[in-house]
């Protein structure tokens, strides 16, 4: 262990003793159905996003309770804190453990963390009873980085809110065509490009703004972009939205046409699933998950190589051309897009799956 990790240990050691004495009193469920826990990490979270808005679909579907269960379900990307300690205090009650397994750390994004993000999940996905991959790309990388595991599994695409989440009854007027930057925004290019994308855009003379929503994670990030905005000439038709509820994220996606999603290597991206169940045709990476969620009808994806070292993020050049292909045909691409979704990531074929997998653990 790193004295970084030691020091790590030594700090949560209390809160640690305190989950523990929690854990204790876990009970597993005599139901002959499936009673599902999530870790608290729905009753811990303020505002659900990422990783864990696919376990709202489970909680819906089925009885859950944090303190009685038979079907422990955790997400690699939502882990509750002492997972591990849940996991086997599960395990030793019986109680079976699917895990839901993401993207995993790589050089290009983790640097020198990436075993401190592997490592976990390689100890939780071990213990696991059940694992359901969120993309082919997902099973690829855990596979490289994690290594192989034998055992049931499943690849299940995340799934979307059809009725919740669809296009507006009255969607915007193309001019301004509204732009859309979605989600965690946890490094600088994939922003910055999306500013070079409007940029460019209005300079061949397409009157556009550009909507970036979500957290921007990076060090200096609001001054960053801020200075880049002004620089690029495009300040004024650039709009910030910090962290966003799942109400406010139908609203943004129904006010806009197109979402930019130029993120490298995103395993299975939830923005681009919800983006096309809106009616919103997707550019972005060709990379990670992305081939396996938009077809060529639904968007345009920029090709890059797979590199695990170096992030790859396209440009903005490379979006703007991407956009014009796009804006002469964009109800069709539209059209494309809602009816893409709802063969594909329907959260009722998704919860679906999910029963035949709970039912055989519980028999």
């Amino acid at each position: 262990m790193s004295w970084k990790g030691a020091i790590r240990d030594w700090l949560d050691a209390p809160a640690r003793r305190a989950n523990s004495a929690k854990l204790s009193g876990l009970l597993r469920s005599g139901s002959a159905g499936p009673v599902v826990s999530f870790g608290r990490v729905l009753e811990d979270r303020a505002l659900i996003h990422g990783g864990a808005v696919k376990l709202l679909h489970l909680r819906k579907a089925f009885p859950a309770s944090e303190s009685a269960f038979n079907i422990l379900y955790l997400v690699s990307s939502a882990q509750p804190r002492f997972a591990l300690d849940l996991v086997r205090a599960c395990k030793e009650r019986g109680i079976a453990f699917v895990w839901n397994q993401n993207g995993v750390g790589y050089p290009g994004w983790a640097g020198r963390d990436t075993e401190r993000h592997n490592g976990p999940m390689r100890r939780l996905r071990e213990l696991a009873d059940f694992v359901v991959y969120q993309s082919g790309f997902c099973r690829t990388s855990a596979d490289k980085f994690l290594g192989s595991w034998i055992g049931p599994t499943a690849t299940l695409l995340n799934p979307v809110d059809l009725a919740a989440f669809c296009p507006a009854s009255a969607p915007p007027l193309v001019k301004p065509l509204r732009l859309l930057a979605m989600g965690t925004q946890n490094y600088a290019a994939r922003v910055l490009s999306t500013v070079d994308c409007l940029s460019i855009l209005r300079k061949q003379g397409v009157k556009s703004v550009l909507t970036i929503a979500g957290n921007l994670q990076w060090a200096g990030a609001a001054g960053e972009l801020a200075g880049y905005a002004e620089k690029q000439g495009v300040r004024d038709a650039v709009t910030l939205r910090p962290a966003f509820s799942q109400e406010e994220a139908v609203r943004l996606y129904q006010s806009h046409h197109i979402v930019l999603h130029p993120k490298y290597l995103d395993p299975c991206p939830t923005v681009a699933i919800e983006a096309l169940a809106s009616g919103l045709p997707v550019v972005g990476s060709a990379t990670g998950g992305m081939p396996e969620i938009v077809p060529v009808d639904c968007g345009r994806l920029i090709s890059a190589p797979l590199d695990w070292d170096k992030l790859m993020t396209p440009t903005g050049q490379e979006m703007a051309a991407a956009v014009a292909e796009i804006l002469p045909r964009l109800a069709d691409f539209s059209s494309a897009a809602r009816r893409h979704a709802e063969a594909a990531f329907d959260s009722r074929k998704w919860t679906e799956s999910h029963r035949i997998i709970f039912q055989s653990l519980c028999s």
